[in-house]
């Protein structure tokens, strides 16, 4: 908006009251030829020859095994009585399975702390991370 005037008719302490629209106009063919060079651009796509999918998921679930530890000690794998050294041995094998099986160990209310500590111990060392204690409920 012009303040001035360069015609000397007129009065030249009044402002002029017309919108000058020449600069509007060239910032709108401006945003006219970069949209029409850009519009080109955006649509054009690449051929692509994409694999086929299913949307359902491969779970696996993993293994259960019951470890039990009774009032005196003795080890007991999925109900089958076995001894410390094929307890570690069958930890190993167990941890090197995929998925991971997951390790319920129940404990007699009267077995020595020791025996649980080298259970969680010996499932440790194989890499077995999921151990669970099973107890009853209080009634």
């Amino acid at each position: 908006m012009a303040f001035g005037s360069f015609d000397r008719n007129k009065n030249s302490s009044q402002p002029m009251a017309e919108i000058n629209m020449v600069p509007l106009i060239d910032v709108v063919l401006v945003l006219l030829v970069i949209f029409i060079v850009t519009a080109p651009l955006l649509t054009h796509a690449v051929k692509l020859d994409l694999p086929k999918a299913t949307s359902q998921a491969d779970i696996q679930k993993p293994e259960k095994i019951e470890f039990s530890i009774d009032g005196n000690g003795a080890l007991f794998w999925n109900g089958e009585a076995l001894s410390r050294e094929d307890a570690q041995a069958k930890f190993i094998e167990a941890g090197q399975k995929r998925p991971q099986p997951e390790v319920y160990l129940r404990a007699d209310q009267g077995v020595a702390y020791r025996f649980v500590a080298e259970t969680l111990a010996d499932a440790s060392k194989a890499g077995l991370s999921k151990v669970a204690f099973v107890s009853e409920p209080a009634k």
